[in-house]
């Protein structure tokens, strides 16, 4: 599918219209919880509802700036890119981008910012699209999966109020195809959010602790020596009731915000107190039963506060346990669910590192916010994984069998890329089939072997009865005294050298297919020599003397006057052994 151009003008209700029925470029970054502008549960809502907030004077009056130096700039654009730019609107599927400019092959693609101090921190000399911040590179790699465009050319620059250009700042940004497959598993996640959205449990933001009522200061008055005048039982009665209305156990951002306000107040009404003791026993040396009540209500305000605290502070630990064991246990079913459609606990257990991604946040709303992306990626990362392990695995499955046996070790080399797997498939099933080779073919071999034992063995009892019976004929002959003495010894001895010719042959055959395979064992240990005696116990029962070696061209050498001759050399040496029997057997 390829991009199709979309005719709209900004601000118009076609405009919002489409964005409402897209997966917007501008909006990936909140989608993936890392817009400074937007949280991950604002986008959920207005997707779900089609409300989105109303912006305000300023921030119209900030995009129109930023559309008007975006103008101003594209022509410096188009002198670094070489080519014109036109700004458009193009879409992929469900997925739509704006550009601030686009190539007529739609091979470049243009991203202007107002120049920030976070970019300027970002876009240094010799920079490169990977040190733009997260916000950025998400809503360019949108823009790149829209377009199919090679690369982009971002730019951000700061204007004078008359027109001039004071500070332009540019680098160039190349398709990230890792980042691409998180923002398309981030998009499918949120879809499957906002199908989910319950108007009724929406989080609020930001959360805001209620106004608390102060708590009564204490008046005191002394007049005499030992009359006390205090409303110190009226609030004695305040700070009662003000304990009993507090939450119990806060649950929500509302609930804590409050509860430490609430603490705030006990610790300032506490101070209260103890200055009001303070001021009484200045006037007075003697007000012990002023003092006792109000240095127990300074203390149950104390350690009412100090219970509050540890409360609120292990609830906030709770919670965030919570969102992280949660987010955790999620992918473990993901990963346990992956591995019941793969048919074997091929992925080991993930962790999604969801600790990490919650530092430094403060409200459960952007933890949840950050968790949600990061389980997201997670699993995209699991599903990469398995689809991987069910591609490399179907590639094994092949005309000739499946070759799965030769991968024990397919759960660590499954995961691997197609490229490097095939190659590494290839190599296993070449070996084996190599091997496999070999041993049909020694068998084969074995059987050849049998069945031509079994044929000699035969051909060597026929020889035996054809000369037995020969000799039984010349016997006969003999005692007929029909044929002349010295003819019937001829015969007899012509019989008698058939059959050990024969013979001869059969045992000759067999001699070099023994040498043969002794041979070519002893030659596979490369490095190895042999003495003579050993090559002649192997051919036996040919054998080769040194001289006659020599003048073959074999050379050996001495070692403790024993003739070593290379183990490699062994095969060539039987085959001019058996060359030379088969020269004598041809004469014969």
């Amino acid at each position: 599918m390829s991009m199709r151009i979309v005719n709209l003008v900004q601000g118009t209700p076609e405009w919002h219209a489409h964005r409402r029925a897209h997966f917007n470029a501008s909006d990936a970054p909140a989608m993936m919880a890392c817009s400074p502008h937007k949280t991950r549960a604002q986008i959920i809502k207005e997707l779900a509802t089609g409300i989105s907030e109303e912006v305000d004077a300023a921030t119209q009056r900030r995009f129109d700036a930023g559309h008007q130096f975006e103008a101003m700039v594209r022509p410096l654009a188009e002198e670094i890119i070489g080519d014109e730019l036109s700004p458009c609107v193009g879409t992929e599927g469900k997925y739509s981008a704006w550009f601030d400019g686009l190539t007529f092959m739609n091979d470049v693609a243009f991203e202007h910012k107002t120049l920030n101090n976070t970019l300027r921190e970002a876009m240094v000399q010799g920079c490169t699209g990977v040190d733009l911040p997260q916000q950025y590179q998400v809503q360019i790699e949108q823009q790149a999966m829209v377009s199919g465009c090679e690369r982009i050319l971002f730019m951000a620059s700061a204007w004078s109020s008359d027109g001039t250009l004071v500070e332009e700042r540019h680098c160039w940004y190349v398709p990230n195809l890792q980042l691409r497959a998180q923002i398309v598993a981030g998009w499918e996640q949120l879809e499957r959010d906002v199908v989910a959205f319950d108007p009724t449990t929406a989080r609020q933001a930001p959360t805001v602790a209620e106004p608390v009522e102060s708590l009564p200061a204490v008046a005191v008055q002394l007049q005499g020596s030992l009359v006390v005048v205090s409303n110190l039982d009226k609030v004695a009665v305040a700070v009662r009731a003000f304990i009993d209305g507090m939450v119990a156990k806060p649950s929500t951002d509302q609930e804590f915000a409050d509860a430490e306000a609430e603490c705030k107040a006990l610790k300032s009404g506490e101070e209260a107190m103890k200055a009001a003791v303070t001021g009484a026993l200045a006037q007075v040396s003697d007000v012990e039963a002023f003092t006792r009540t109000a240095s127990d209500l300074a203390n149950l305000m104390r350690t009412t506060r100090l219970a509050r605290e540890k409360l609120v502070a292990a609830e906030k630990d709770a919670r965030r346990l919570a969102v992280v064991t949660d987010a955790q246990q999620d992918l473990d079913q993901h990963v346990a669910a992956l591995n019941k459609r793969l048919g074997a606990d091929w992925l080991p257990r993930m962790a999604g590192g969801f600790a990490e991604t919650i530092k430094g946040k403060k409200s459960l709303a952007n933890m949840q916010d950050a968790v949600a992306v990061a389980l997201t990626n997670a699993k995209a990362q699991a599903n990469g994984l398995a689809q991987r392990l069910v591609a490399n695995r179907a590639h094994l499955v092949q005309q000739d069998g499946d070759w799965i046996a030769l991968f024990a070790d397919f759960a660590a080399v499954g995961t691997k890329a197609a490229e490097d797997f095939h190659a590494l498939a290839a190599l296993r099933i070449g070996n084996h089939r190599s091997a496999e080779a070999k041993r049909i073919e020694a068998e084969r071999e074995i059987i050849r072997q049998e069945e031509q034992q079994r044929a000699d063995a035969e051909m060597r009892e026929k020889l035996i009865q054809a000369e037995a019976q020969a000799q039984a004929g010349i016997d006969e002959a003999r005692s007929a005294d029909e044929l002349p003495g010295p003819l019937l010894d001829d015969l007899s001895s012509l019989a008698k050298g058939l059959r050990d010719s024969g013979v001869a042959e059969i045992d000759t055959r067999h001699a070099i297919a023994a040498a043969q395979t002794s041979a070519a064992a002893a030659a596979s240990d490369d490095g190895r020599t042999m003495t003579l005696g050993q090559i002649n116990a192997l051919i036996a029962p040919i054998k080769v003397d040194a001289a006659g070696l020599a003048e073959l061209g074999f050379v050996a050498t001495t070692i403790k006057a024993a003739k070593h001759y290379p183990a490699g050399s062994v095969p060539h040496i039987l085959g001019a052994m058996i060359k030379h029997l088969q020269g004598v057997m041809a004469t014969a």
